[in-house]
C-alpha cells in the first residue's frame, strides 16, 4: 500500500476526503458555473469509493460524499439554520450510502466489461433514484439536482426539452463512471469509451431532432425589483414608484416579487386601491405576491394576487410547496427547537391545493409559481399542460443576497423553460430577476442583486408540446427499472446459488440392494 493508501487507512482521515470530494460538483453550479466540471467532478469520489476495502466501507464512503454534496451545495443556508444545517446533510448524505456499494460492487478491482458496461447504466440510476427521493418537499426538494448545472448549455437545454433535468443528470454521471474507469481501470477502457462515443452520440442525435417551440409573437412583461427595503410599507411606496414609472411604456402585464405586499388585500382595500390605479395608469394587470394572514380564512400564506384597474380580479394561486424550516417546520412538536438556533419559522405558513393559470388580459395566459417551486419540474410542467404561455416565479432571496443562492434561484428558470416549452419570467424583490425564452435561453440583462429598478422585457411566445411535457419523467422511470432489473437479477443468482441439489435417488445394482450390498 502507498503512502497516500496508509493516510486513507484511517476512517475519519478517509470521510473528510470522501466528504471533500463529494463536495466538488458544487462548483459546476452558480455563482462559480463551471458547468464543463460537472462531467469530471464526480471522478475522485468516485475513485476512492472504488478502492474501499469492503461494501460497508464504500456505503460510509458514498454517505460522506453526500455530506459534503448537501453541505456545499446549501452551505448559503448556514446564517438562517445555524448548525441544523449539518444535520440535514448528514440526514440527506445518507441517501448515498446505498450508491457508495453500487460503485465498489461495479468498479472495485479489475472490472469484465460486462461489469463495466452496466455500471454506465445502473449507476447513473442509482444517482437519479436519490435524486427523486430528495425532490421530495419534505426533504427540501430538487435544489442542486446535478442535470440543473447544464442551465447555460444550448445543447443541454435541448436535451431538457426532451427528459428533463433528470435525462442531464443520467449523462452526467454515466459521463463521470466513464471517466473514472478510463483513469483507474486501464483493462476496462473499451466499454468506457464506448459509454462515451454513445453519450456523445444521444446528445447529437436529440440537438439534431428533438422539435424547437414554434415561435409567434411576443408579449412585453415588466418586472418590479425594488430591492433590499425594510418594512413592508417602505417597499411597498417603493414599488409603486417603479411601476408608475412604467405608464406609457405598452406593457402587457407587470409582475412583482415574492412578499411584495405584506399585508392581505382583503384587509386592506387602500392598498388595493393603489394597486388598481398603477394599473389603470400603465394599462397592465399587477401580479402582486401577498404574504399576510388571511382575513377570510385562518393561517398565513403566500399568495400570487392579480389586480387590474377594477380592483382585486378574483385570480389568487396560493403557494402548494413549503420551504422546510424557511416557511414551516416539519414535525415542530420535535424540531421546533430550530427556531432558536436559527431563522426558522415561528410559525407555520398554510399551503394552497391547486395550481392556478391566470388569464391577464391581452390574450395572454400565465402560470404563476413562488419561491423554490421554480425548482419543480413537474409543476412548470402541469401549468404548461393546463394552457400557460408564460411561467412566472415570484421569488425573494434578501436574506442571502451575498450568497451564491440568488444565481442559481434565476439559473433553474432556464431548465424549467427548456423542459416546457414556454417563455419564463422570474421577479424577486432583491435580484437576480431574469427572464427566458421557450428554449431556455436568456431574455435582455440579468437584474442584479445590488439593483433597484423596473425593467421591460420582450417575451417571444411559443406553442408547442415538448416530448418532456408530453411523456413527462421517463428517465426516472427508465432508471427505476434498470434498478428494478439489477435487483432482479442478483436476486436470481442468489436464488440458484442457494437452491438445494435435487435429490437423487440410490442407484440399485444388479446383484443386490444399495441399503445391503451384496444382498
Amino acid at each position: 500500500m502507498n503512502t497516500f493508501g496508509n493516510w486513507l487507512a484511517s476512517p475519519w482521515r478517509r470521510s473528510i476526503v470522501a466528504a471533500v470530494a463529494g463536495a466538488l460538483p458544487v462548483l459546476a453550479f452558480p455563482a462559480p458555473s463551471l458547468w464543463w466540471f460537472a462531467y469530471v467532478a464526480l471522478v475522485p469520489w468516485i475513485a476512492l469509493i472504488r478502492s474501499a476495502p469492503t461494501a460497508k466501507r464504500a456505503a460510509y464512503d458514498g454517505w460522506a460524499g453526500g455530506f459534503g454534496f448537501m453541505v456545499g451545495m446549501h452551505h448559503w443556508l448556514l446564517p438562517s439554520l445555524s448548525v441544523f444545517i449539518f444535520v440535514i446533510g448528514a440526514l440527506l448524505g445518507a441517501l448515498w450510502a446505498p450508491w457508495g456499494a453500487l460503485v465498489r460492487h461495479f468498479l472495485a478491482g479489475t472490472p469484465s466489461r460486462g461489469r463495466t458496461a452496466a455500471a454506465l447504466a445502473v449507476l447513473p440510476s442509482g444517482w437519479l433514484g436519490i435524486e427523486l427521493v430528495r425532490s421530495w418537499q419534505g426533504l427540501g426538494g430538487p435544489w442542486g439536482v446535478l442535470g440543473s448545472s447544464q442551465w447555460g448549455v444550448e445543447p443541454a437545454l435541448r436535451l431538457a426539452s426532451v427528459g428533463g433535468v433528470w435525462l442531464l443528470s443520467f449523462l452526467i454521471v454515466a459521463v463521470n463512471v466513464a471517466a473514472a474507469v478510463l483513469v483507474t481501470v486501464r483493462e476496462s477502457r473499451v466499454p468506457a469509451v464506448a459509454g462515451l462515443v454513445a453519450t456523445a452520440a444521444v446528445t447529437s442525435a436529440a440537438w439534431m431532432w428533438s422539435p424547437r417551440p414554434d415561435t409567434g409573437g411576443t408579449t412585453r412583461i415588466a418586472v418590479v425589483q425594488p430591492g433590499v427595503i425594510d418594512g413592508p410599507d417602505r417597499r411597498f411606496a417603493r414599488e409603486e414608484q417603479l411601476t408608475r414609472d412604467l405608464a406609457g411604456q405598452d406593457v402587457d402585464l407587470i409582475v412583482w416579487g415574492e412578499s411584495s405586499v405584506g399585508f392581505d388585500l382583503g384587509d386592506r382595500p387602500d392598498l388595493a386601491k393603489r394597486i388598481a390605479v398603477l394599473s389603470e395608469e400603465t394599462g397592465a394587470d399587477i401580479l402582486v405576491n401577498v404574504d399576510a394572514r388571511r382575513s377570510d380564512k385562518p393561517g398565513i400564506y403566500k399568495s400570487s394576487v392579480l389586480v387590474g384597474p377594477g380592483g382585486l380580479t378574483g385570480d389568487r394561486y396560493d403557494k402548494m410547496r413549503l420551504v422546510p424550516f424557511g416557511e414551516y417546520i416539519p414535525a415542530r412538536s420535535l424540531l421546533g427547537w430550530a427556531t432558536s438556533v436559527g431563522k426558522a419559522a415561528g410559525e407555520n405558513r398554510r399551503n394552497g391545493s391547486e395550481q392556478v393559470v391566470m388569464d391577464v388580459g391581452h390574450g395572454l395566459k400565465v402560470g404563476p409559481m413562488v419561491c423554490f417551486e421554480s425548482a419543480f419540474p413537474d409543476m412548470s410542467r402541469h401549468l404548461a399542460e393546463d394552457g400557460a404561455q408564460l411561467l412566472i416565479a415570484q421569488s425573494a432571496t434578501s436574506s442571502f443576497q451575498q450568497s451564491w443562492a440568488p444565481e442559481q434561484h434565476a439559473s433553474l428558470a432556464a431548465l424549467r423553460a427548456a423542459e416546457t416549452g414556454r417563455p419564463m419570467v422570474h421577479s424577486t424583490l432583491t435580484g437576480v430577476s431574469a427572464v427566458y425564452d421557450a428554449s431556455g435561453q436568456r431574455v435582455g440583462r440579468w437584474i442584479g442583486t445590488d439593483s433597484s429598478t423596473s425593467r421591460v422585457y420582450d417575451v417571444p411566445l411559443a406553442t408547442g408540446t415538448t416530448p418532456y411535457v408530453r411523456f413527462g419523467d421517463w428517465p426516472v422511470h427508465a432508471a427505476l427499472l434498470i434498478l428494478a432489473a439489477w435487483c432482479a437479477g442478483r436476486l436470481g443468482r442468489r436464488f440458484r446459488r442457494t437452491a438445494p441439489e435435487p435429490r437423487v435417488p440410490p442407484v440399485r445394482t444388479a446383484h443386490g440392494s444399495p441399503a445391503r450390498p451384496g444382498r
